[in-house]
């Protein structure tokens, strides 16, 4: 096992495990603690006055270091007080997946940290995101119950085809973005291929209208007033830029509703506008609106159909509550309505998420069909029908049946023995030399073995993955790009000592250091770095070494000149220190 389990992630599917990685604490270099640090700090000293209370309350809570990167372990020590866990991953993951882990109160976390020369913002997910964004917030109570409802339903969203391609593609551009030294032509590439699949996504799926409520709420979300709004979304809250940006006017800000599902986003520029919502609350009255529209509640044709395209595992669970899980393949529709359906490939049965002895993928290896509404001329559906009923049309233990559906369907053969659920009503009916035929077409023939037809008046649900977990071998998940570790030239090494000796001196783990020393060094071998720097002006302030502060003083404005594009982190890092940073 790659991790260290607790009874929260003791309860996550084994299809889910295959995510996770170890975090690898001692990967991190002192420059990572330090690139941290001065994130925390600033986003605290900042976000204590614009985010919503949670997140000050929350950093506490969850064990959230400013001065340390925060070790996994750790946090889940405390994240168990709440009944939350965390893990490490490695960058993005499928966005069903991510949000399954949400559904078991499992926080994913990005264990990989952003470049100094990306401290503002990365597209790539980092712990900075993940840990000092979205840990905070879910010990609200209220905030978190949405978190783990929004997981639940978003990873029964259907996905299309488009979508893996479009995951794909964004999670390639986050690792070349965030990788040193990758070429600006391979970036702009990469984003010209996204920007190609937005255009041409089509009708958007499922997934990706509940992804849009996920990126306008729990990543870009504001609270409270369209005048006076709070952050709360981890994109924001782990953004030193665009946590300031967002709240200048140049940033629409608009009522959160059911209609930002129809707000696309671009992961790769800041956001236009974002939207509020009045509390936490309300953020789960939203999330059921957009729920009752989904085919998880609705089903019916539009449901079969929308997996039809996925092309990938579903479920479509019929009103007796037998669940037909599989890859759908074809649908035969009447006045609008599902009269047959077909899966190819393994499929199992199942009734309230348990698989049905003898009805395994094993047990139907080459697909399942099965008609389903009501019998021609007849009111009474046969899921409604009393064993007195069932006897008197002939749906009955030994009797040569020819069944006449809606539709045209026709099923004839000798019924062998009918499936019950715990509450008494036939959900499968088992038939022997049968032939199912829609008009001439010939749909099952006798000398395919015996045919189970499902037993249910309407489809009541659809959605993505099976009923039982157990049901399929989930464990199949190949990462097409892994995230590209940096190989450190000599000097960049010899950065590193230079900062873990002044973090030691900081800490009081190794006094002897001579901070002037390091100073020069930096001054002379490495004229651009910055963060060091601040760094050993807030020692020498600390120390109140006032000479050697103006000296290092002097060495930052030198670095602004030289690096105009740092200026602004400069003077940030020097306020801090000052107690002046004013936003």
């Amino acid at each position: 096992m790659s991790f260290e389990s607790n009874p929260i992630l003791d309860k996550l599917p084994t299809h889910l495990k295959q995510y996770i990685k170890p975090q690898n604490y001692e990967d991190y270099s002192a420059i990572d603690q330090a690139v941290w640090r001065y994130v925390m700090r600033k986003n605290v000293d900042y976000l204590s006055n614009v985010a919503h209370k949670s997140y000050v309350e929350g950093l506490n809570k969850t064990g959230i270091s400013i001065d340390h990167i925060p070790n996994m372990y750790g946090m889940n020590r405390i994240l168990k007080e709440i009944g939350w866990a965390a893990v490490a991953v490695d960058g993005f993951i499928p966005p069903a997946a991510f949000m399954e882990f949400q559904a078991y109160n499992v926080l994913v976390i990005a264990s990989d940290i952003r470049q100094l020369e990306h401290i503002e913002y990365t597209p790539a997910p980092d712990i900075i995101h993940e840990g000092a964004g979205h840990a905070p917030i879910i010990a609200n109570p209220e905030y978190a119950e949405y978190l783990r409802r929004f997981g639940e339903i978003g990873s029964k969203a259907i996905s299309s085809a488009k979508d893996y391609e479009l995951y794909e593609a964004v999670r390639y551009l986050s690792i070349i973005k965030e990788a040193a030294g990758t070429p600006l032509v391979d970036i702009e590439k990469a984003e010209k291929h996204i920007e190609k699949l937005q255009r041409n996504m089509g009708e958007p799926s499922e997934m990706a209208l509940i992804r849009n409520l996920h990126w306008w709420t729990v990543e870009y979300g504001l609270i409270g007033t369209v005048e006076e709004p709070k952050i709360y979304g981890a994109g924001l809250l782990s953004s030193i830029g665009e946590s300031a940006w967002c709240m200048t006017e140049k940033v629409k800000k608009i009522p959160y509703s059911i209609e930002t599902v129809h707000t696309s986003f671009d992961i790769t520029k800041p956001q236009p506008q974002l939207f509020v919502t009045p509390d936490f609350a309300y953020l789960s009255q939203v999330l059921e609106e957009f729920a009752n529209t989904m085919s998880l509640r609705k089903g019916g044709l539009s449901g079969v159909t929308k997996l039809i395209s996925a092309k990938e595992l579903g479920t479509v669970e019929l009103s007796t509550g037998l669940q037909i899980s599989g890859i759908f393949s074809n649908v035969i529709s009447n006045d609008g309505k599902p009269v047959y359906i077909q899966t190819h490939g393994e499929t199992a049965l199942s009734s309230s998420k348990k698989e049905l002895v003898g009805h395994s993928r094993h047990d139907h290896p080459k697909g399942f069909g099965s008609p389903v509404g009501k019998l021609k001329g007849i009111n009474l559906a046969i899921e409604d029908m009393s064993p007195r009923d069932l006897k008197a049309y002939n749906i009955y233990e030994g009797e040569t049946v020819s069944l006449e559906f809606e539709g045209d369907i026709k099923v004839n053969g000798e019924i062998i023995t009918g499936t019950r659920n715990l509450m008494g009503k036939i959900i499968l009916i088992s038939f022997r030399n049968c032939t199912v035929t829609h008009g001439k077409e010939v749909l099952f023939k006798p000398d395919s073995g015996l045919y189970h037809m499902a037993v249910g008046e309407r489809v009541v649900s659809a959605f993505n993955g099976p009923a039982d977990l157990s049901s399929f071998n989930l464990v199949t998940h190949e990462v097409s790009s892994e995230t590209i570790k940096p190989i450190k030239s000599e000097a960049r090494k010899k950065l590193e000592q230079y900062y873990k000796q002044i973090r030691d001196y900081r800490e009081g783990s190794n006094t002897t250091i001579s901070r002037n020393k390091v100073f020069k060094e930096i001054c002379e071998k490495y004229p651009n770095d910055w963060l060091l720097s601040i760094e050993l002006y807030e020692l020498a302030k600390n120390n109140n070494d006032l000479e050697f502060a103006q000296q290092i003083h002097s060495h930052l404005e030198t670095v602004k000149l030289n690096n105009p594009k740092m200026g602004h982190l400069i003077d940030d890092g020097v306020s801090l220190v000052d107690g002046q940073l004013v936003n």
